[in-house]
C-alpha cells in the first residue's frame, strides 16, 4: 500500500463494500500489503472478479492507484490457451 494508507483499513473497505475478504500482511509487512488467497479451485473467471473488487476498492478507499490493472489482467488471461470460435458457419436445416 502507498504511504499513508493502511492494508488493514482497505480489507475493511473491501469486506464491507464488496462482501470480499483479503488476507492480511503479516509480521513485517502487517498493515503494509493484504493477499489475495483461495482454498481449493480457482480459475481465470475468480480471479477477475477478485481483482475487479481489488480495483473498485482502491477508488473507493480513495488509495491512489494506476487504474487499468483488471483490463492489463484480462488481456493477458485472453490469450492463455483461447480457443476461438470458428468464423465459417455452417448451413442448418
Amino acid at each position: 500500500m502507498p504511504a499513508g494508507h493502511d492494508a488493514d483499513r482497505f480489507r475493511d473497505v473491501v469486506l464491507k463494500n464488496y462482501d470480499m475478504s483479503l488476507g492480511a500482511g503479516l509480521s513485517k509487512v502487517k498493515g503494509k500489503v493484504f493477499r489475495i488467497g483461495h482454498l481449493g479451485h480457482f480459475n481465470e473467471l475468480m480471479l477477475m472478479g477478485t481483482l475487479s473488487g481489488v480495483e473498485m476498492a482502491l477508488d473507493v478507499a480513495n488509495v491512489p492507484h494506476r487504474a487499468g490493472g483488471v483490463l492489463a489482467a484480462m488481456e493477458v488471461l485472453k490469450g492463455k490457451d483461447a480457443v476461438a470460435l470458428s468464423t465459417r458457419r455452417s448451413a442448418v436445416a
